[in-house]
């Protein structure tokens, strides 16, 4: 550039870099703008957008003579216009030193020292929100890289993002995110040397820009679509004709799919239909069952499309919905029992008769059985995609997480790689081991810290917390990464996801309500609580007068002219301070799920996902641990009597007769404690050999037990085999 000497191509900075070969002349648009002798006497075809050529060389000479007050060269073409001030520089040599350009008017230029800002009260200069166009924190501070809203309170921006904002949109959409307003809010960013290009926005301008706006959603989008010829398939008037949601359109399904008999009839996609219900404009239609086969049974009845979202009930409602309905626990098809879902509380349980508690007990621990089982076959289609390529990961025992976020952000890290694990501070390390046992090791020790670390609130049922460095560090996509990578390579679930962290995931923050349950601040509950008892009109005005500034730095002051208003003022502040407050590290976890399609898998299966990662797996069985082995006795064994010692001893095991556990005896044979939600790779087996004392070879997942002639003989070398492997291993 002529004007500035500088090569940089940086539109956003300098302006279009323009060369004119005929002229010999490069000059960055942003210079030659600011420079403080020259002036548009041209037409706009003339010269350089109205800059005569010959004055753009005059400029060049009476700038060689003037020195930059920043870079100390020649050439420095703009001045400070604050009386008095003889400061001179290059245009980007002001941008470094935070000078404001003023691209408006006479173009006027404002050295570090007499620049304009923009005045904040006390109580707005701290603090931290979120820039409401890129969405990371913004320290509340009068800095040149912090611009404030003139029109808007709390919306707060990065000078950058507003620059990117204004050359996009141009003059014509350029306007405050928050409420719209334009007029004021350009004359303050013009006035703080936003520079706000005079053309249609960027959008506006692509051909073909909203070509797909022209086109119809074809597609079936109901949880077991029908149609032989695939969702996408549509046959006007008839049966498999796509009919869209009435609502938003954005949903569509085959007439024969949701049982439809004729186009007329009204059908919503289930987001609008959660929607519609939670607003009380949505009546309740029976639902119809696909004509899927003559059968009648609770598993051939498929729903048109489950509700994404069921109201939270109160420990009460669920009790005397339990005693005024127990024929419905009896039913086959325990995935219509939505109830099951929610974690039984202890009021519930005291309320109901023994029987009718164990019954609910046990039908619960089924159903999550079932929902375990159906989740191991959906990451098992997840993990197809893991190659054989390998990425070993040094991971240290006692710093875990360092250990761990350094190795996921190594540049040949990739989750469809083959993961092996090494540990840099085991110096006696079996080599028994297996690359499934000592990752599954690792991911234990992971998961343990995550729900332990900063990133999650609460006592066993956890949201996410606001943690201004994670967010800084990107840490939540990390976890959220890490937490998916687990669940398909064969690591535990967390089990520690409250209801309404896996609700706003799966469904969306928007469709969720939160509970008191949900806040782990002990003062915010406090608060909530004094609201939320208020026995009268005057203490509830009382109680909002104590809390004032917690409520208005909350964005939850509201009219309140009635006792019932103290519902909706509840309600808001459970929203802001478990949802709006975190939507910035939620995103970013949302985010690090999406990895190998975890999160797409969720969001489809809610209920099976549900099972591992909002509980905890149960102990184990002598039955499940029974059915986990295939056994695979020798030739010359007889098989029944090998098979009876194997289970008469796991039913020892279970009721305590015994120094192992049923959970030792899982670790010993494949180095993990619990059974892993993807399931094992390859099965155990179990085999019976003609050897003193049982081996557990983890790299086959194969428990090689002893024949012997007696069970007693059989009980003891288990049990002092067992002991002695893992009391080496712990120390």
């Amino acid at each position: 550039c002529v004007l500035c000497g500088r090569t940089d191509d940086c539109p956003e900075k300098y302006g279009e870099k323009r060369t004119y070969v005929e002229y010999d002349l490069t000059v960055h648009y942003y210079c030659l703008l600011m420079s403080s002798g020259i002036w548009q006497r041209g037409e706009e075809d003339e010269g350089v957008d109205g800059f005569l050529i010959k004055d753009i060389r005059k400029e060049v000479n009476r700038a060689a003579k003037l020195k930059c007050n920043v870079c100390k060269r020649k050439g420095a073409s703009i001045g400070c216009v604050a009386p008095k001030c003889k400061r001179s520089y290059h245009f980007p040599c002001g941008i470094q030193k935070e000078c404001i350009f003023q691209f408006m008017e006479d173009f006027r230029s404002y050295c570090w020292e007499h620049k304009p800002v923009q005045k904040f009260s006390v109580k707005e200069s701290r603090g931290t929100s979120q820039c409401t166009i890129c969405l990371d924190l913004v320290e509340q501070l009068p800095l040149y890289s912090v611009l404030k809203s003139p029109c808007c309170k709390n919306a707060w921006f990065h000078r950058e993002c507003l620059q990117c904002q204004a050359l996009s949109a141009g003059i014509y959409f350029f306007r405050c995110t928050v409420c719209n307003n334009k007029d004021k809010f350009q004359k303050e960013m013009l006035r703080m040397g936003i520079h706000i290009p005079e053309k249609d926005a960027s959008w506006e301008l692509e051909e073909n820009a909203y070509q797909d706006l022209l086109q119809c959603y074809q597609h079936c989008d109901v949880k077991r679509c029908l149609c032989k010829k695939g969702r996408d398939y549509s046959e006007p008037d008839s049966k498999w004709e796509i009919k869209r949601c009435q609502c938003c359109g954005s949903r569509g399904t085959h007439l024969a799919c949701s049982s439809m008999k004729s186009w007329e009839q009204n059908w919503e996609c289930m987001e609008c239909r959660s929607i519609l219900g939670k607003s009380g404009n949505y009546s309740k239609q029976k639902k119809r069952s696909l004509a899927t086969s003559g059968k009648t049974d609770g598993t051939a009845c498929l729903l048109e499309e489950p509700s994404p979202k069921r109201p939270r009930q109160s420990p009460g409602s669920q009790c005397s919905f339990l005693l005024q309905s127990p024929k419905i626990m009896c039913q086959n098809n325990l995935s219509s029992c939505s109830y099951l879902e929610l974690p039984a509380s202890n009021s519930v349980t005291m309320s109901l008769s023994p029987l009718m508690s164990n019954r609910n007990s046990s039908l619960r621990k089924k159903y999550l059985r079932k929902q375990r089982s159906d989740v191991s076959k959906i990451l098992k289609e997840l993990k197809l995609q893991v190659n054989t390529k390998t990425t070993r990961l040094n991971i240290n025992p006692e710093n875990i997480w360092n250990s761990a976020l350094k190795g996921f952000r190594q540049r040949s890290f990739s989750p469809t790689n083959t993961i092996e694990i090494t540990y840099t501070s085991c110096k006696n390390r079996s080599k028994t081991d297996a690359s499934a046992a000592l990752k599954y090791r690792f991911f234990q020790l992971l998961m343990h810290h995550l729900q332990n670390s900063s990133l999650f609130e609460g006592s066993s049922a956890k949201n996410l917390s606001l943690d201004f460095q994670a967010v800084k560090e990107n840490l939540y996509f990390e976890a959220g990464k890490m937490i998916a990578v687990s669940l398909v390579h064969g690591g535990p679930s967390p089990g520690f996801f409250s209801k309404t962290l896996f609700d706003c995931l799966v469904y969306g923050p928007e469709n969720v309500k939160p509970v008191l349950e949900d806040v782990a601040d002990v003062d915010v509950a406090q608060t909530i609580k004094r609201i939320k008892y208020a026995y009268n009109l005057s203490s509830l005005k009382s109680t909002i007068h104590d809390c004032y500034e917690f409520l208005a730095a909350a964005g939850c002051l509201r009219p309140i002219t009635t006792l019932s208003d103290k519902n909706l003022l509840v309600n808001d502040i459970l929203i802001h301070h478990v949802i709006k407050r975190i939507i910035s590290p939620l995103e970013s976890f949302r985010q690090g799920l999406e990895t190998l399609g975890v999160l797409e898998k969720m969001q489809m299966h809610p209920n099976e996902f549900s099972s591992i990662l909002c509980h905890k797996p149960d102990r184990l069985s002598a039955e499940a641990l029974c059915a986990l082995f295939t056994i695979h006795p020798s030739s010359d064994v007889n098989k029944v009597e090998g098979a009876d010692f194997w289970i008469g001893y796991l039913q020892d095991v279970e009721s305590g007769e015994s120094v192992v556990t049923l959970e030792d005896i899982l670790l010993f044979a494949t180095g993990c404690s619990s059974i892993p939600p993807v399931g094992f790779d390859p099965e155990p087996t179990i085999k019976f050999l003609h050897r003193k004392y049982p081996i557990g070879n983890r790299l086959l997942n194969c428990l090689e037990l002893p024949i012997t002639g007696t069970y007693e003989q059989f009980k003891k070398n288990m049990e002092l085999t067992i002991r002695n492997t893992l009391k080496v291993e712990r120390e």
